[in-house]
């Protein structure tokens, strides 16, 4: 077995928010804990990453559509799931099961297949005090996810990523 085939396997799905400029410092961490990263970026997540970056550093391509029925499927099977930022949008739907973007569908289905998923929200203060997105955190809780967020914190930012990595680490432990 190569050695990267030996490697637990993590998605890093990547929604439309600021942190997600820096996502590539979290992929490097979890790549130095020994993980096996892909990234999935969100359509709009999209604008504020560089694909080709994060495919160079993964070592693999960056998903962000359905695959056609006809094309090979590029991702093996996850280990564990950290989407991070997860946006306000991204929640809502995945708490509701909508999968009407590969991100989300990716986010239901490994939910549903009780992969350990890790969501780190980012959004405003006033997104954040938004009735529909606390139910839907604790709707994603009651299936499961872990997520690292303080309603009473500072909005607009994620945890430092070495917290997310700990994270991540305490769920798959």
């Amino acid at each position: 077995m190569a050695d990267d085939e030996a490697r637990r396997v993590l998605y890093v799905i990547v929604c439309a928010a600021p942190a997600a400029a820096e996502v590539a410092g979290f992929i490097r961490l979890a790549q130095s804990a020994g993980w096996r990263v892909f990234a999935v970026v969100s359509p709009l997540g999209r604008r504020f990453v560089d694909v080709n970056s994060l495919a160079s550093l993964t070592g693999g391509p960056v998903r962000s559509e359905f695959r056609l029925p006809w094309q090979p499927k590029e991702l093996p099977p996850a280990d564990a799931v950290v989407v991070a930022p997860a946006t306000f949008n991204t929640v809502n739907k995945w708490a509701a099961g909508i999968a009407d973007t590969f991100a989300t569908a990716l986010l239901c289905e490994q939910t549903g297949l009780g992969v350990p998923v890790l969501a780190v929200p980012q959004t405003n203060d006033g997104l954040a005090r938004h009735v529909a997105f606390g139910r839907n955190l604790d709707v994603l809780r009651s299936m499961g996810v872990r997520v690292l967020f303080d309603p009473a914190g500072p909005q607009g930012r994620v945890p430092p990523w070495e917290q997310v990595l700990a994270e991540l680490r305490d769920l798959t432990t």
